[in-house]
């Protein structure tokens, strides 16, 4: 589930029960939906906040209200009332695949010839940080985990291949790790449009979230393992990440590479 159907969806919610008769308030234009500071969710919410004004009840109340219309969505997990009245949405695994099918049906960007002087320019020039230290391959490096992610993705690529193991997002259980991954990839058209700065710093999100979760549970299988659903739903999210990955460094004028 993408972040728009997840905003209609929570519209219809918020339409559903005011046309049921059980709330009575106008339905907001938009969803607001953003990132929550805390927990596992997925997606918070404060619509509830804003219809309690209007509808004269507890902000609670109405968000617990609107939880158990949402609650049985598709492609939607669980949600939670939170703090004074947010919804917190978790999304399940059809809605990590819609993503996965929104990101991948997307054209590849054409390759830049790599260039490590310019690449640390742009980006201390887009992130900030000491040129001298983006040039060095190391943890500490953004630019180097950004730009190893995306390696890395290209090399679980060409074993997959060499398996016989094509890109499935729907099918395999996802383990919580991947499903931190998801909202990031969601959001990259936002980071996109948001300037150079926070669409850098979103990358080091992507790779740094992705890199854990490819070492919680391994894309390709391990030893005598046979290829199954969940490694093709694992590739899928790998070549979605990379495809991220890939997108905003060229949007910085800065090469992904293939090897690293």
């Amino acid at each position: 589930m993408t972040p728009a159907q997840l905003s209609d969806a929570v519209l219809d919610t918020v339409r559903s029960v005011v046309g049921s008769g059980e709330l009575s308030a106008p339905v907001p234009e938009r969803a607001g939906l953003r990132r929550p500071p805390h927990g596992t969710a997925h997606w918070a919410t404060g619509i509830a906040l804003a219809l309690a004004g209007p509808a004269g009840r507890p902000a609670r109340e109405i968000a617990g209200l609107l939880r158990q219309r949402l609650a049985g969505t598709p492609g939607v997990r669980a949600v939670e009332v939170a703090g004074p009245g947010f919804l917190n949405i978790t999304l399940g695994e059809a809605g990590a695949a819609e993503v996965l099918r929104e990101v991948l049906s997307e054209p590849a960007p054409a390759p830049l010839p790599e260039d490590p002087a310019r690449d640390a320019d742009l980006w201390a020039a887009a992130a900030g940080g000491d040129r001298p230290a983006l040039l060095v391959q190391r943890e500490d490096n953004p630019l180097f985990r950004v730009r190893h992610a995306h390696a890395h993705v290209r090399r679980l690529a060409r074993g997959a291949a060499s398996l016989g193991i094509a890109a499935g997002p729907a099918g395999g259980r996802w383990h919580p790790a991947e499903l931190r991954v998801v909202p990031l990839l969601a959001e990259r058209q936002r980071f996109a449009a948001a300037g150079a700065g926070k669409l850098a710093r979103h990358l080091v999100a992507v790779a740094d979230t992705w890199s854990e979760a490819a070492t919680a549970v391994p894309v390709l299988p391990v030893g005598d393992e046979k290829p199954g659903a969940v490694h093709r739903s694992r590739l899928a999210l790998a070549l979605a990440a990379g495809r991220v990955l890939a997108g905003g460094l060229h949007q910085l004028g800065i090469s992904a590479p293939e090897h690293l």
